[in-house]
C-alpha cells in the first residue's frame, strides 16, 4: 500500500517538472553531499556553466538560509555530530528552459514583516541596483563580522534571471511558513 503513496509524490513531483528534491533536516555535511550530486545531475544535463554556476549558488544560498534561519531545528544535544539540525524542504525544477530553485522553512511570525520588506526591496531591484546593494553588504559585513549579513538574499536576486518569488503562509500563533522561489 505505501508502494503507491509513494510512487504518487514521485509522480507528482515530476509532474511539476521536479528533478531534485530535499525535505528533511540540514547541516553543513548534507549540504556539502547533495551539493555534490546536483552538480552531477546538472552536468548530466549539460546545462553551461554560467547556468551551472548560478543554479549551484542558489542552491547553496537557499539551504544556508534554512541552516542558519529555520526556526524549526534540534539542537546539538539531541543530534549526533554536535550541529544544529534545521528542518526545511528545497527542489529544483524546470519550466520550459528555465531552472526553478525554491525552498522554505517555518520562521518566526515576528520576522515575517522585516522578511518581507527586505524581499520586496530587493526583488523591486534592477541589476545595477542589486549590484551596489551586494558590493555595500560586502563592506558592511567586513564591518560587522555577523553570519551571513544578508548578502546570501543579495546573491541569489542576482543569480535570478527573473524577480524573485517569495510568499508566507500563517501556521500558528508563533510560527509561519516562508517560500522563496528563484527562476535561473
Amino acid at each position: 500500500m505505501f508502494a503507491n503513496q509513494v510512487y504518487a509524490l514521485r509522480a507528482n513531483l515530476r509532474d511539476q517538472g521536479i528533478v531534485f528534491a530535499y525535505s528533511g533536516y540540514v547541516t553543513e555535511g548534507i549540504l556539502s553531499g547533495v551539493g555534490d550530486a546536483l552538480k552531477h545531475k546538472l552536468a548530466s544535463e549539460d546545462a553551461d556553466t554560467k547556468t551551472m554556476r548560478s543554479v549551484f549558488a542558489v542552491f547553496v544560498e537557499q539551504m544556508q538560509n534554512i541552516i542558519r534561519y529555520s526556526v524549526e531545528r534540534l539542537p546539538p544535544s539531541d543530534s549526533k555530530g554536535g550541529q544544529d539540525l534545521s528542518y526545511g524542504i528545497l527542489t529544483i525544477g524546470r519550466e520550459t528552459e528555465d531552472y526553478v530553485v525554491q525552498a522554505g522553512n517555518l520562521i518566526l511570525n515576528d520576522d515575517v514583516e522585516k522578511m518581507r520588506n527586505r524581499l520586496s526591496a530587493l526583488r523591486d531591484m534592477n541589476r545595477d541596483e542589486l549590484k551596489n546593494a551586494y558590493k555595500e553588504q560586502l563592506r558592511s559585513t567586513a564591518r560587522d563580522m555577523s553570519e551571513g549579513a544578508g548578502i546570501g538574499l543579495i546573491e541569489i536576486a542576482r543569480r535570478a534571471s527573473k524577480p524573485i518569488e517569495y510568499d508566507f503562509m500563517h501556521v500558528d500563533d508563533e510560527h509561519t511558513f516562508f517560500a522563496l522561489k528563484a527562476t535561473i
